[in-house]
């Protein structure tokens, strides 16, 4: 299926790996042209560097990384210095670390909602105008299937990512969707990353269990029976971003392989 995007331009946020790599793979593969973002500059590069040389990406598909964090409004800047306008954008940072809310003081729940909540309203803020003075946008934002679901031990991702499906929930179905731009937040489940064995790595630390067992444990309580790649859901990601998902705004994606057992 040609998704209708070939020489597009994205941005796609904390790429250097994961997820968001993903997405910008599965992008470049549709002939987009990507700038990636991440903190880390030798893993951004070489993950630049890798995008490159897959060979399932055009040859006009070009690939351009900017080291920074973009939950600053230094790192926002030196993203927006490259390049101002953007076809498609997909907002990811890394979630906050899980614990005891009874731990938390107020700098953990404004740094949470500061990369999970702001974050992702200023990089809409700077791009959409332009999206709907062109007719053609798509940003995507990366939360989590916690926002469907609740985790205990995830409580700032969980009420820092709500925030952000409150607000997308209203800003989507503003003029912009007349517009030609699209909104969405896609919700992964269990995928084999890093931030998975972080937080699992809590309920280890947590039950006292090893952590091979608590792995394994939740792979069961998958239908699919396995955690998701990093491929599939940038998959996922490219079609949301296509010119055949122009009906879709406002809504959130799950993809969890079938965990959320709720019938809504």
């Amino acid at each position: 299926m040609d998704l209708g995007i070939a020489g597009k331009w994205a941005l796609v946020c904390g790429a250097s790996k994961g997820l968001g790599f993903g997405c910008a793979q599965a992008l470049v593969r549709e002939g987009v042209n990507v700038l990636i973002v991440a903190r880390g500059a030798e893993a951004l590069e070489a993950a630049a560097a890798k995008l490159i040389a897959d060979g399932a990406r055009p040859a006009a598909a070009s690939v351009q990384f900017v080291a920074a964090d973009i939950t600053t409004p230094a790192g926002r800047a030196a993203v927006f210095a490259v390049r101002k306008d953007f076809d498609i954008v997909v907002t990811n940072a890394g979630g906050p670390p899980p614990g005891d809310f009874r731990d938390w003081d107020r700098d953990a729940w404004i740094k949470a909602v500061d990369a999970n909540m702001l974050t992702p309203i200023e990089l809409i803020k700077a791009t959409v105008d332009g999206m709907a003075a062109r007719g053609f946008g798509r940003i995507i934002n990366i939360t989590s299937s916690a926002v469907k679901a609740p985790i205990d031990i995830l409580g700032l991702s969980n009420g820092a990512r709500s925030g952000l499906t409150g607000f997308v929930a209203g800003v989507s179905r503003s003029k912009l969707a007349g517009q030609g731009v699209t909104i969405n937040n896609l919700l992964p489940g269990s995928f084999e990353t890093d931030r998975l064995k972080v937080t699992m790595s809590g309920a280890a630390q947590k039950s006292g269990q090893a952590l091979d067992v608590v792995m394994d444990a939740r792979r069961k309580t998958i239908p699919a029976r396995r955690f998701g790649t990093s491929e599939e859901f940038g998959a996922i990601c490219a079609f949301l971003c296509s010119t055949h998902a122009s009906y879709m705004t406002g809504q959130n994606v799950l993809a969890d392989g079938g965990a959320y057992s709720g019938t809504f």
